[in-house]
């Protein structure tokens, strides 16, 4: 799959892209913000992840900023199955460098048209830990509803910490997301 918004375009992985992906995900400050990812993060790491990120699942797009001449990696979204609440989960992360511009809101507008309009999803749930704040106003702005809150495991730090839950309703919400005919499958 892929989509295009004014700013981003959103596509697979290649194999290709893992020196950028290393380059943009191995921050702390990006690290200690996610669950799964493994720290310190190592070009062998991003070979491992684009060689397996298709085959669970999962729908996992690489987040292009057309900044200039060239576009340039910036990010990551997907929708994973989450066995724990029987549906499914987005995620998303950006290199600091392109945090405060809107970008995440940008690429999970077009997600969202993915998750309902090529995927058939009719809910989509979410988490971000609290210390996390700016991935909160992202999920509002999203549609998002606060849930509750639980402890869930980081992988860089190797602690559970605290997360808020949410979630969001895809059906009978016509109109709801933000330019879905740019979405190409």
């Amino acid at each position: 799959m892929f989509a295009r918004t004014p700013r981003l375009t959103l596509r697979p992985g290649w194999p290709e892209d893992a020196p950028a992906l290393a380059e943009a995900i191995a921050h702390e400050s990006v690290a200690f913000r996610l669950a799964r990812l493994p720290w310190p993060y190592t070009l062998e790491h991003a070979i491992d992840w684009l060689q397996r990120s298709q085959s669970r699942g999962d729908v996992v797009l690489h987040i292009l900023a057309h900044e200039g001449a060239c576009p340039r990696l910036i990010g990551a979204i997907g929708i994973h199955p989450d066995g724990d609440k029987g549906g499914h989960e987005i995620g998303y992360w950006l290199t600091p460098d392109a945090w405060g511009r809107g970008y995440a809101t940008e690429a999970g507008f077009a997600m969202l048209g993915i998750a309902r309009h090529a995927m058939g999803l009719r809910r989509l749930h979410s988490g971000h830990f609290i210390d996390n704040p700016a991935s909160g106003r992202v999920l509002a702005k999203l549609g998002f509803r606060n849930t509750g809150v639980e402890m869930r495991h980081c992988l860089a730090l190797g602690i559970d910490k605290p997360c808020a839950t949410l979630e969001r309703d895809l059906i009978g919400e016509e109109g709801s997301c933000e330019d879905p005919e740019r979405m190409a499958a």
